[in-house]
């Protein structure tokens, strides 16, 4: 596989641009990545920075949010804003015969919103609906319980991306206008261009539209210590009357940069990163308990959270639960297989070019490169790497980072028919935690003291 080589520049504002011709389609993919996601919130702020990527559209000086949404249509582009735990994102895909029309449209959306306080409303009542939807689901309920036992409530990955109804409520404005101030700029912001576009053409058309963006420096990002964990300890979110149980067990793992990256990733597609993983045979193929399992690492700037998850009948809780830990210890007791090993390998190894089929893939590999600081040549050495991960490195890496006596395990399902089977496991009382109600959010009652702040992410 012969991988695109990425050229680097800078505008005169001090905007960093990356880009990687690809000439096969008249297309070219654009996408600004600046650094001052979810990370750089105040707890209490929670949803500022996915709220503000959302409301640069939402008009400007010039043009009301129908308006721009009508040009974008008029030139055939997607158009998408968002952010996640390390970076907010604009992303955008024309016709190249479209580019400069596309470019100034850009350039005006990110460099002059004018968060009109309407639109906001707007924005705000449609998240408010989403998070009372989240309230019904078993699975957005273990997912954001999971984060916030595991990171606290004095740490921003603690609370859900969309915020939450208190923080919601509180957000005005002027605290958009001042995150966005603070975190958009050149100094925190990359621009990556792939397609059908060369840098004689592209240079002069981001100066001209981005060359003036005011420069300041970056703000740095600092993130509170994650509650210590001490012994498994299991958590309910009653569900009366549920069905099934969502079943989440894990904690903090890894960075995106962790030298152990390569092993961990073989190892994970072995635990649960695949249809033909450990945890999949073992609860739906042997068990019939599911319908499936697996399991990931969330890598951010900062070490994110591994999970496993399933989705499980109600009477079958407490075992599933049981074998999802057995699962994680035997990834550290046990030497894996030589034929498991090369599988994996292997099913990571041959995924890698479906990573660089589109223009919209070089970019999101390239954005990788840029949030997580990796070298330019890190995936052409990708493959080489997978492929000398070793049974050792597979066995060592679930030691440091898999702690079977020290997980979190969250199951949002029916209370009075789980409770005592989990407690049979040996781990204690369940602590049992109130769904997120209809007041405000800080913090919410029922939440136990150990997921309250300890001392001291799309698409990104």
């Amino acid at each position: 596989m012969r991988l695109p080589r990425a050229r680097r520049f800078s505008l005169s504002g001090g905007l960093r641009v990356l880009l990687v011709e690809r000439r096969s389609v008249p297309v070219v993919n654009l996408q600004l990545l600046v650094l001052g996601g979810a990370s750089a919130l105040d707890p209490s702020r929670a949803g500022l920075a996915s709220l503000t990527a959302d409301m640069l559209d939402e008009g400007t000086a010039s043009r009301s949010a129908l308006e721009v949404a009508g040009a974008f249509d008029l030139l055939g582009v997607p158009f998408y804003s968002s952010a996640g735990f390390d970076a907010g994102e604009v992303e955008l895909n024309v016709l190249t015969p479209r580019l400069g029309q596309a470019v100034e449209l850009m350039a005006e959306v990110v460099l002059g919103p004018a968060f009109p306080d309407h639109e906001l409303e707007r924005v705000r009542s449609e998240r408010k609906t989403r998070l009372l939807q989240d309230v019904d689901d078993p699975r957005a309920l273990a997912t954001h319980a999971f984060a916030r036992v595991v990171f606290g409530e004095g740490h921003p990955w603690g609370r859900p991306l969309l915020g939450t109804r208190g923080s919601l409520e509180r957000l005005s404005r002027d605290d958009v206008a001042r995150f966005y101030h603070k975190h958009y700029h050149p100094g925190a912001a990359t621009l990556i261009a792939v397609g059908d576009v060369g840098e004689d053409d592209l240079l002069p058309l981001l100066e001209h539209h981005f060359g003036g963006w005011t420069p300041r420096p970056r703000v740095p990002v600092r993130l509170p210590d994650p509650p210590a964990v001490s012994g498994t300890r299991v958590y309910v979110v009653d569900k009366p009357g549920a069905p099934q149980s969502e079943v989440r067990v894990g904690g903090v793992a890894v960075d995106r940069a962790t030298d152990d990256y390569f092993a961990l990733t073989v190892m994970n597609t072995i635990l649960g990163g695949a249809f033909t993983s450990r945890l999949n045979l073992k609860l739906r193929e042997e068990k019939g308990y599911t319908y499936g399992a697996g399991s990931g690492f969330s890598m951010r700037r900062e070490p994110g959270p591994f999970v496993a998850h399933a989705a499980v009948h109600t009477p079958v809780t407490a075992d599933a639960v049981s074998d999802v830990l057995g699962e994680i210890a035997r990834m550290g007791e046990e030497p894996v297989p030589a034929d498991e090993l090369n599988r994996a390998r292997r099913y990571v190894a041959l995924r890698l070019p479906q990573r660089f089929e589109t223009v919209v893939d070089v970019t999101a590999r390239l954005s990788e490169l840029v949030l997580y600081d990796l070298p330019d040549d890190y995936f052409a050495t990708y493959v080489e790497r997978v492929m000398a991960v070793t049974a050792e490195d597979v066995q060592g890496a679930a030691r440091r980072h898999l702690d079977p006596e020290r997980m979190v395990v969250v199951v949002a399902g029916d209370r009075e028919a789980i409770e005592p089977p989990l407690r049979r496991l040996g781990f204690g009382d369940p602590e049992i935690l109130a769904a997120p109600g209809e007041g405000d959010d800080a913090p919410v009652p029922g939440w136990p003291a150990a997921a309250a702040g300890g001392e001291g992410e799309r698409r990104c």
